[in-house]
């Protein structure tokens, strides 16, 4: 890694946007060039691996790369590589070997005047030309190192882009686009003594000051000679690509347009005649729209033409003009660059989202759209898109009623063999070997006239040969089930049994469901009821005897009835944890216990109906579960997966001990409107090796890949409410089938090469990322990893503008590299995310007395068995919390007891399974949509004292707060835990700043998830922007008696340059106090699920709102109020184990008669400790608090320094320390009163007025070292003196453009800070103090 103006900082990698692609040539497929920031990587396109990386630039991006095919007399295995960035250009030499390949700096050219915007190598002049800005090419000399030449155009303008073609300086043609939206062609030609007044031969490259050492080629200076001008363009050219031959080129525009152009000639019949030269024209071909906004980048070859834009699409068009292709798989603000390799038929996209896809045009994705001759030989498509009709069905058209014949049910078993069921009772089987001659074969009519409502296909092997047996499944409008075994159904099907029996009264039956894990033994019937019934068909199946005889032996095992009354969709069975699992039509699942003895062969038991075990509503809102799987796994708890038709795939957990269901994450498809179901594929050995959602999006049917984020399949076929059935193979990238019906016939896609025959490209090379800017970030504790000793990556929390949290992961060994990035969570809405916050400690509060004898290590304590949070706020006043903890086999132990969370990998981190920890949602606040008041912690004891009838006076100073139609956002927020130890319960109090200018201490009671606010910071004139907080542990003794020496200081900094401390102890005290007595957990119920902002209603468990109310349960004791959760609150739900009915009614009926309502209430304030004004000029955009060194023993107590950064460019730093409280009263009524104990004690101050050439932006200290960052694009290392007196150590320049955030992790094992900043990217730089330094240890 290069280092900076310090020995002591060391850049690592950058994850951002991809700015530069290029193919490397090379056999039998090329190397791919990227350019990331200030950074070059080369991946093997055959093995997807990186196999280089050299630093370009310092700070500066890299824009552009352009190999040189083979330098004349140079080494058979070199190559050299021109890259350019800003102003600056540098040749690298590439050799290529078997043991990698080998990057070195050759060249380092001058810095120019303008921005470097392309560069080509003229062979057969042994020159460089490069394009700049200003409408000018420089021509350098490679072997003698010099500049030849600079030509400028007489049309002096301002360029976006330019792209320049030929292999000599007589053939160059160069294309500018310009900001006045027009495009100048034009070419350099040897300049005459009559032609001097039409150019200009200038040095104006910066840095070459010397004019006698430039040398001009044999004796020639060259003039611009103006080919055409083309006005067509409505808006700025950002990109121009030219043909291999020259004889054509495209151009994008800001106009969402992309046109080509022809030349009237062909470029090497062009002369330096200028009189021949005028005669050439520039004739425009084509014009395409298809964009939604503005367009990046372009390709062009001899077949089609490629455009990639900031809508994230890029698109694919034929020579005439057409739309082939269309592909959407990057995030964010858009794709910068695509690059397509003719002879492999490789397409590369790369954008701000960091990722570099990969398409395969010979894939599915394109299928047979592409001209043939484009494709070169054995690269062929297996693709086929053809259309058949069933005998009975074929040559009827027109209006449609109950007794016509049309298609009800497809499913595929082969890629070449489909089940076809109609509404007359007819299952046909259809060969589909031969496109062009279907053989069709008619199997069973089930009971005449009675339409097949449902079928449902097992493939089983047979007993008696290596032939697979399918058992097909048919469910009539009669309520009967109809059983048909076929023998070798890929040859001439022959039925080997068929038997029927009455499963449901008349049109009851409307779903048939075979299970694996009960092979073919078992299957269910569902009703519209929502009841389940299990039969036993395995001795009918076995029977030789006749159909009448054979129905007898079905026998009814068991009944499940949903406690929702709702049709049953899905259901999984796992026989080894006895449990079943359905979902239903309206989002929700339910689960029964499924004792071994309702499989067992022999049952011969009388039909039982099975209890409910438990059930969770609106686990996909008010949408359809359409699919369910359960995943076992080692530990106490078995996984559920679910998908439904909102888009969304739900990960929940079953605990085997305490047998419930719990929510514990969800990820959504933005893509998909509805997810079918989940394919997972598996290589030998059971190797999972791709995960597949398959599903619709309006009228298309997709195949998406959940690993690479990218879409295989999209075939529009008028949506899922068709008939239609899918089939894919062991590589479904190259292997998959789709059929649906429309018109009357069957339309079947199908896309089958030889696995062995084709090696699948992988789709992502580079890490992918946020695709917008990074707001804030923040280090997840190593201590929380599975084995904190042996793991070597770091974990990166970073939220983001586009309302996602991402945890990224960050190998600190040699290579330095980010490793992966998995999607966390987003939230509600997409609301930008603002800021993060990760609590690695949980406090332990021991019952505080005046008169208690405890020690004073039991008065504040840090809990050994720690729960680790990671908090995010952002735009719309959003706030999430997830649960962290650590992924250990071994330990099948909760990690809290409060939130029953395994320590095994939860059901949400088959997104994350490479890394050290798992996660959980855990809760989401949001404001009501209507004005409602909060908690009010002050008054809670008051009221339950009063029955819940107690009024208390509104503050006219909370207006604003109850105006919740608006578009707040929160800024900032800090938090840390506190468990009680009488009670178990776990408070998370967070304190969040609002851009109305309010500062708020609300409080997350665990496991109940339940949200209060507890106090209003005030006053606040500006808006905060950042937090922090202090805990103190002291054991300070006052005359021989132990007081409460823990403190909770909040520090904060606003938009006015102040910084404001607040002192929270007594009123955390209180609170802890409040809810010990009051135990509002226990009546209260909790919001389960997150909303999606898709219509979900997050798990609607008939939540009502609390907020005005206080609630008496039956017995008399009153239930705590608590505000408004979501958009609805915690309310007094039905419970979670409660079956549902006359029983669930009368509760909620009992519970609403007892709501009471009361006037608004006001939560208490709390006066500053102490007001710092005019800390800085301007806002202050962040600050850090840290423990100083104790380097004096006059100085009783701990002392803090707090240091600071703002838009005046300056940093400033505080020392101070906290007096200690004097009393114990933790009485409430000490809340709303100014804090008069404990002061404020300044023992030192410091500033550096111009520490950044701009803004700063990230800071942090441990006292002993200080680091920030800027708009400068500086991260500045600064050393802490013991009075706050700090000095410049050493600097870098980073390549995050307008970094916003900065956070540090300290490494005492390796005595190492690592420093993460973010903003559009992040980057890593590595900090090694001196040896000799006093490192603090913490």
């Amino acid at each position: 890694m290069a280092a900076g103006a310090g020995a002591g900082l060391r850049l690592g990698s950058y994850l951002g946007d991809v700015s530069a692609l290029s193919f490397l040539p090379s056999s039998p497929r090329p190397l791919l060039l990227a350019g990331t920031g200030s950074e070059l990587l080369v991946y093997d396109l055959d093995a997807a691996r990186l196999v280089a990386s050299f630093r370009v630039f310092d700070g500066v991006r890299v824009h552009g790369i352009q190999p040189r095919v083979r330098a004349p007399n140079g080494p058979a295995d070199g190559l050299t590589v021109a890259v350019f960035g800003e102003r600056r250009v540098k040749l690298l030499s590439l050799r290529v070997d078997a043991a990698g390949v080998l990057l070195q700096l050759e060249q380092r050219l001058p810095g120019f005047d303008h921005w470097v915007l392309d560069a080509c190598f003229l062979e057969v002049d042994g020159l460089l030309a490069i394009g700049l800005g200003d409408n000018s090419v420089a021509l350098w000399d490679l072997k003698d190192r010099v500049f030849v030449t600079r030509v400028n155009s007489p049309e002096k303008c301002l360029l976006y882009s330019m792209r320049m073609w030929g292999d000599s300086v007589q053939s160059l043609l160069v294309a500018s686009g310009t900001i006045l939206n027009e495009i100048l062609i034009w070419k350099l030609v040897p300049e005459t003594p009559s032609s001097s007044l039409l150019s200009s031969d200038e040095l104006g490259a910066a840095g070459v000051e010397n004019r006698e050492n430039v040398h001009l080629s044999h004796n020639n200076k060259y003039m611009a000679v103006h080919i055409g001008r083309l006005k067509e363009h409505e808006g700025s050219i950002f990109r121009i690509a030219w043909s291999s031959d020259g004889s054509k080129f495209m151009s994008v525009s800001d106009d969402r347009s992309a046109r080509m152009w022809m030349l009237s000639c062909q470029p090497q019949d062009l002369t330096n005649q200028a009189a021949r030269i005028d005669d050439v024209d520039i004739i425009p071909k084509l014009t395409l729209f298809g964009h939604s906004a503005r367009i990046w980048d372009c390709c062009i070859s001899d077949s089609i033409v490629i455009t990639a834009g900031e809508d994230c699409t890029c698109c694919i068009w034929g020579m005439d003009g057409k739309l082939i292709k269309t592909f959407k798989e990057h995030i964010g603000r858009g794709l910068w660059r695509c690059l397509y390799d003719p002879s492999s038929l490789v397409l590369i996209t790369a954008g701000f989202d960091s990722a570099i896809k990969v398409h395969h045009l010979c894939n599915s994705s394109f299928h047979d759209t592409l001209e043939e001759k484009a494709a070169p030989d054995g690269l062929k498509y297996e693709s086929e898109v053809f259309e058949v009709s069933s005998p009975i069905v074929s040559g009827r058209h027109g209006a449609l009623d109950s007794k016509s014949e049309y298609v009800r049910c497809l499913h595929f078993v082969q890629q070449n063999i489909l089940y076809v069921a109609t509404n007359n009772g007819y299952l046909h089987h259809a060969d589909l070997s031969n496109t062009k001659d279907v053989r069709w074969t008619e199997v069973i009519q089930v009971t005449e006239k009675a339409p097949i409502i449902c079928m449902d296909v097992m493939i089983v092997s047979s007993d008696f040969s290596l032939d697979k047996e399918d058992i097909i499944a048919l469910g009539d409008g009669r309520g009967n089930v109809t059983i048909v075994r076929l023998s070798s159904p890929s040859l001439e099907p022959k039925i080997d049994l068929s038997f029927t029996w009455p499963a449901e009264k008349d049109r009851q039956l409307l779903g048939l469901y075979w299970c694996k894990s009960l092979q073919c033994s078992h299957i269910f019937t569902a009703d519209p009821r929502g009841t389940l019934k299990l039969w036993n068909v395995r001795n009918a199946l076995l029977s030789n005897g006749h159909a009448i005889s054979t129905a007898q032996e079905v026998s009814l095992v068991a009944m499940f009835e949903s406690p929702f009354g709702t049709r049953i969709m899905c259901l999984d069975v796992s026989l080894q944890d006895e449990i079943l699992i359905t979902g239903d039509k309206k989002g929700n699942i339910a689960a029964f216990p499924f004792h071994n003895t309702l499989a067992a062969h022999d049952s011969s038991e009388a039909q039982q109906k099975i209890p409910l075990r438990d059930r969770f509503k609106g686990a996909h809102g008010i949408s359809s579960v359409t699919s369910v799987q359960i995943i076992t796994s080692a530990s106490d708890h078995i996984e559920i997966h679910t998908t439904g038709g909102d888009g969304c795939i739900c990960f929940f957990k079953y605990g085997r001990n305490v047998k419930n269901v719990e929510f514990v994450g969800m990820r959504q498809l933005k893509e998909l409107g509805t997810i079918q179901s989940i394919h997972a594929n598996h290589a030998s050995g059971n190797q999972l090796v791709g995960t597949y959602a398959i599903g619709f999006t309006s009228a298309d049917f997709i195949i998406w890949d959940l690993e690479n984020d990218t879409k295989l399949v999209q075939i529009s076929c008028g949506g899922w409410r068709r008939p239609y059935s899918y089939y894919l193979g062991t590589v479904p990238e190259y292997q998959n089938c789709f059929a649906f019906v429309k018109d009357h016939s069957i339309h079947v896609h199908r896309h089958w090469a030889p696995a062995q025959d084709r090696k699948l490209l992988p789709q992502v090379f580079h890490t992918q990322f946020h695709g917008r800017e990074v707001h804030s970030l923040c280090f997840i504790d190593p201590a929380s990893y599975s084995h904190p000793e042996k793991s070597t990556d770091l974990w990166i929390a970073t939220g983001c503008e586009d309302g996602t949290v991402r945890l990224t992961g960050y190998s600190a060994s040699s290579d330095g590299r980010w490793c992966s990035s998995k999607l966390l969570g987003e939230h509600v809405g997409g609301s930008a995310v603002r800021d993060t916050c990760f609590v690695p400690k949980t406090y332990t509060l021991a019952d505080k007395s005046c008169n208690s004898s405890v020690s004073s290590a039991d008065i504040l304590a840090e809990d050994k068995d720690t729960t680790y949070i990671l908090i995010s706020v952002g735009s719309k006043q959003v706030l999430t919390a997830w649960v962290l903890e650590p992924r250990t086999a071994e330990n099948k132990q909760a990690c809290s007891s409060d939130l029953d969370l395994d320590t095994k990998q939860s059901s949400l981190c088959s997104d994350i399974s490479d890394s050290a920890v798992t996660f959980q949602w855990l809760s989401t606040h949001m404001p009501p949509k209507l004005g409602t008041n909060r908690l009010k912690a002050d008054h809670v004891k008051r009221n339950i004292e009063e029955g819940g009838k107690g009024n208390c006076s509104a503050q006219p100073n909370l207006a604003i707060m109850e105006q919740m139609e608006n578009d707040w956002r929160y800024l900032s927020v800090t938090a840390f835990l506190l468990k009680h130890p009488a009670t178990e319960l776990t408070v998370c109090f967070v304190v969040v700043a609002c851009s109305d200018a309010t500062v708020v201490l609300r409080a997350l009671l665990l496991p109940s998830r339940l949200w209060f606010d507890v106090a209003l910071l005030v006053p606040q004139a500006s808006p905060v922007l950042v937090l922090r907080h202090i805990v103190v542990v002291s054991s300070a003794h006052c005359e021989g008696v132990v007081y409460n020496g823990d403190r909770y200081i909040i520090v904060s900094g606003s938009t006015d340059g102040s910084i404001t401390l607040w002192d929270l102890t007594d009123t955390i005290h209180g609170f802890m106090q409040l809810v010990s007595e009051t135990k509002p957990h226990m009546v209260i119920d909790c919001q389960k699920r997150p909303k999606t902002g898709r219509g979900s209603q997050g798990g609607r468990r008939r939540w009502r709102s609390l907020a005005n109310s206080s609630v008496k349960k039956g017995n008399g004791q009153a239930l705590l109020r608590s505000e408004n959760n979501l958009s609805a609150s915690c309310a007094a739900a039905e419970s979670p184990h409660e079956t549902s009915g006359a029983g669930e009614n009368e509760a909620i009926k009992n519970t609403e008669n007892t709501v009471s309502s009361t006037q608004s209430c006001d939560i208490p304030e709390l006066q500053p400790l102490q007001i710092l004004a005019g800390v800085h000029q301007s806002g202050v955009n962040c600050l850090h608090v840290s423990e100083m060194e104790q380097r004096s023993c006059s100085i009783a107590g701990t002392s803090y320094c707090i240091i600071s950064g703002g838009d005046d460019q300056a940093v400033q730093c505080f020392v101070f320390t906290l007096a200690p409280p004097q009393g114990c009263s933790t009485n409430m009524s000490n809340i709303v009163s100014p804090p008069d104990k404990g002061g404020l004690q300044i023992l030192g101050q410091h500033t550096v007025p111009s520490a950044h050439g701009s803004a700063v932006k990230g800071i942090w200290t441990d006292g002993a070292w200080a680091f920030s960052t800027g708009l400068d694009q500086r991260i500045r290392c600064w050393k802490m003196g013991p009075s706050g007196k700090f000095t410049e150590h050493s600097h870098v320049i980073i390549s995050v453009p307008e970094p916003e955030t900065m956070d540090v992790f300290h490494d005492f094992g390796c005595r190492k800070y690592h420093i993460a900043v973010a903003g559009r990217g992040m980057q890593m730089v590595e900090f090694l103090p001196p040896k000799d330094d006093s490192m603090k240890i913490a």
